[in-house]
């Protein structure tokens, strides 16, 4: 007898094995990445989602705490083909609900021909179908929840050390540690900032770069980051990652759009505009610029040709829609990170220690 449900927005309600109990709703998102599943597991962009891994087997290779990304897990649930046990007690331990044993190609089919959709998930000793379709029918969209900024950034201002010959303002709208970790090994400090943080919090740190972070959701629910990108440009230089690129578009009279499901996985082609060189990259996001606006495009995802690298050349502004400090990879990208610091220098070479 199943112990697991979960109910979808298309009617449909799927038997599945409890592997951490709990009841809960969310948008239902998937990836393709076969490995770093504790890094996707605590980014901050997936707050609010419900995580199904395409890969079927999670937790291969145990749960280290030195390759997690934030201080917590942040999907409301997650769902795979199997989950190791050790998976499974960390997820217990975190009250996250977990799910396995169901037929994951098929959900991921379901979500690559109708895009991500809601759903409701409940697991454990009490869990009925009911249940799974009370919770969906509570379950509200990610663009209902303009404060989900407010769930996963920084409470103050805090700063990781990395040698000062650089200071970064990071506006924290859900920030993976690995930025943090990246910028670091360049030789720069970084100030972490909320991301409601205002102009003078970020003059009073004085900073070489304005970064703004990964995160979740859509990016017109961060005003205030947009805000600083407009009034700081020409001043410093400017830099974003995913939510970030999109945040630093809007600045610039660009536009974003919510994706049929996204690009979530560690293989996603991306083709550079001006060398034709294509690298491999991880991503995680659901919404996308569809106009560029002001900027140029400099980079495009090969499978779909959406706006995968932003620039401006006279203004100091460089973006990523992907992630390009991946955990536990690829590291094609990595030199994005000596680009944004070399801005500093007016486009002077910086070399990694």
């Amino acid at each position: 007898m199943s112990d697991a449900y979960i109910a979808l927005e298309d009617g449909s309600v799927i038997e599945a094995r409890c592997r951490a109990p709990g009841r809960t709703r969310g948008e239902l998102v998937f990836t393709t990445a076969y490995t770093g599943y504790e890094e996707s597991l605590t980014d901050p962009s997936y707050e609010e989602q419900v995580l199904t891994f395409s890969y079927p087997l999670i937790g291969n290779y145990g749960v280290r705490e030195e390759r997690f990304e934030s201080d917590r897990v942040h999907p409301r649930a997650a769902v795979a083909r199997e989950f190791t046990d050790d998976v499974a007690a960390w997820l217990s331990e975190a009250g996250v609900p977990a799910i396995d044993h169901l037929d994951t190609r098929e959900l991921v089919t379901s979500i690559r021909e109708r895009g991500a959709m809601k759903c409701g998930i409940a697991a454990g000793e009490d869990a009925t179908p009911e249940a799974a379709k009370a919770e969906l029918a509570e379950c509200k969209s990610m663009s209902d929840h303009i404060d989900i900024g407010k769930r996963v950034t920084t409470v103050e201002h805090t700063l990781y050390e990395g040698g000062g010959e650089y200071s970064v303002a990071l506006i924290d709208c859900g920030a993976k540690g690995s930025i943090i970790s990246s910028l670091n090994e360049r030789g720069a400090d970084v100030h972490v900032l909320p991301y409601d943080a205002s102009e003078a919090d970020v003059q009073t740190v004085d900073p070489d770069v304005l970064f703004i972070s990964n995160g979740p959701g859509d990016p017109v629910n961060f005003p205030n980051a947009q805000s600083l990108v407009e009034t700081f440009t020409g001043e410093l230089p400017i830099a974003g990652i995913c939510l970030g690129q999109q945040i630093v578009a809007r600045a610039f009279n660009g536009e974003t759009e919510k994706m049929a499901f996204g690009h979530r996985g560690v293989n996603q082609p991306v083709k550079d505009v001006q060398t034709g060189q294509v690298i491999m990259t991880t991503q995680n996001h659901g919404y996308t610029v569809s106009d560029p606006g002001d900027l140029d495009v400099t980079q495009v995802n090969v499978n779909d040709d959406t706006a995968e690298g932003l620039a401006s050349d006279d203004l100091r502004i460089i973006t990523r829609q992907y992630h390009p400090e991946a955990n536990p990879g690829p590291h094609d990208s990595l030199g994005f990170f000596d680009d944004v610091l070399g801005l500093v220098n007016k486009g002077t070479p910086v070399t990694a220690d």
